[in-house]
């Protein structure tokens, strides 16, 4: 299974890569904060990949570490508000009233519920994890999370993840592309990760059944049972 996903995602990412990294080349940091600024707002531009390189360009004195770092974050915080903003405004026509990918309102509530308790942590911590920081913003907007605190848990949840991304690239040099190989196995876990957590959720909300399932339905009384 790693082997076959590794594939199946090199194939699809490789071209992307490689047109990312001459850009950087060409470019230099307005092209990290681009490539970056895309990652954020959900579309398929791994970050690792962009970051790992952005650092050796370091480690080639091509570029300053302090440069591909501020890049790196802004382009991400930037590309967080488009998602954000794609879910905050486009909730009713995406979700709510869109017949193909209509989104029961009780299944909005309990995103909305669950974004009130937890989303300071599901923000930042989703930041320093692959996969999940590219979408996390999305479902944020949709919970219509307070802009501000969105923007600062992004942004403290951005730089880990960028700087070390950076550093780690500015160490192997050359080597980057074999790092970045190395870091699927961290995809794997945290898509082992999500399978999971998503199964408990929805083993959980069976046996507790489903909130307001019974709400506003009257309990018929027995036969001959009024009080009058």
């Amino acid at each position: 299974m790693p082997i076959i996903y590794a594939s199946v995602t090199d194939f699809f990412l490789d071209p992307i890569v490689n047109a990312g990294t001459d850009f950087i080349s060409s470019t230099g940091l307005p092209a990290v904060f681009v490539l970056m600024t895309l990652e954020s707002a959900c579309l398929p531009v791994p970050s690792e990949a962009i970051m790992l390189f952005a650092g050796a360009s370091v480690a080639a004195g091509e570029l300053s570490l302090f440069g591909v770092v501020a890049a790196g974050v802004l382009g991400n915080l930037v590309g967080s508000w488009i998602a954000y903003a794609v879910g905050y405004y486009g909730r009713i026509d995406l979700l709510e009233k869109n017949r193909l990918i209509h989104i029961n309102a009780k299944h909005l509530k309990w995103a909305d519920d669950l974004f009130a308790r937890y989303g300071d942590a599901i923000v930042f911590f989703s930041r320093m994890l692959p996969i999940v920081r590219t979408f996390i913003s999305l479902p944020a907007g949709v919970a219509k999370m307070p802009f501000w605190r969105f923007t600062v848990l992004t942004l403290l949840g951005c730089i880990p993840w960028v700087l070390l991304l950076a550093l780690v690239g500015e160490a192997v040099g050359d080597n980057w592309e074999e790092w970045r190989g190395h870091l699927h196995y961290l995809d794997y876990i945290v898509v082992l990760a999500a399978i999971v957590g998503i199964a408990y959720l929805l083993i959980k909300r069976r046996r507790g059944g489903d909130p307001g399932e019974d709400e506003g339905t009257a309990t018929p009384e027995p036969a001959g049972s009024s009080g009058a």
